[in-house]
């Protein structure tokens, strides 16, 4: 199970190299593969990245979902499934929950052919990209000592800092009344520093610019002193990559 498109919460792009060896493994030891690419439709300056199911569609399950183009409480989601395994897929589906009501479905189906769902998804690019470089400039005023990744597709960026404890900077943010993820959240218990950062997690899809600026500037006066001093200012919209995007190490 991975998210090779955009992985949460850091945004890397699952290179070229690891994509194959992925697909030869799949194949030398019978292996099955379950890529989530649920926010594909998400992203501001990158061209869309081919999905795996495409390059070995009799080993990959490809899964979608309507949760962040429409509304979670749609509950309506997809799975291309290699041709041997759909029957058993369908019988399974049935069986635990009496299968998808028809209605949304429908109404689904009449927004995909009408048009209405595209003109949808390009409203979201325009207002997701302005909220993203919202955050972005808001970073670079208040926060000035972080990184930001991840910011070239999604609903979410990752910020970085060269030292201090996320989790006390997500409980002094709480306090302050702004929601983040601390990074280590994400990070297997087993895995040490420096072999990740510590940073914040940030979603900006909910909010409009005047209210995200508003947010991160709470948000850098609640952590300073508790996260790294400041090392120049966070990457622009121009200049925010995906730890694992056009030129970067494999993700």
């Amino acid at each position: 199970l991975l998210t090779p498109a955009h992985q949460f919460p850091t945004g890397v792009v699952l290179s070229g190299d690891r994509r194959r060896a992925l697909m030869r493994w799949a194949e030398e030891a019978d292996g099955l593969i379950v890529e989530d690419d649920y926010d594909a439709e998400h992203r501001w300056d990158r061209p869309p990245v081919p999905a795996l199911h495409a390059l070995l569609p009799d080993r990959v399950h490809h899964l979608g979902s309507l949760s962040k183009t429409l509304a979670p409480g749609l509950r309506i989601g997809w799975l291309i499934a290699p041709p041997a395994r759909r029957t058993a897929l369908v019988e399974a589906k049935r069986l635990a929950d009496l299968g998808t009501s028809v209605l949304p479905q429908l109404v689904v189906a009449h927004l995909m052919e009408s048009g209405a769902l595209e003109r949808h998804l390009r409203f979201l690019r325009t207002r997701h990209r302005q909220r993203r470089d919202a955050m972005i400039t808001a970073l670079a005023r208040h926060l000035p000592g972080g990184t930001v990744h991840g910011a070239a597709a999604g609903l979410h960026l990752t910020v970085t800092f060269p030292e201090g404890d996320d989790l006390r900077a997500a409980a002094a943010a709480l306090e302050a009344g702004v929601r983040v993820h601390p990074l280590s959240w994400h990070v297997s218990r087993h895995v040490a520093p420096p072999a990740f950062r510590t940073g914040l997690v940030l979603g900006y899809a909910a909010h409009p610019p005047g209210v995200i600026a508003e947010g991160v500037e709470l948000l850098g006066r609640a952590v300073r002193g508790v996260l790294g001093p400041p090392r120049g200012p966070a990457a622009g919209p121009a200049t925010a990559k995906p730890v694992n995007h056009a030129g970067t190490k494999d993700g």
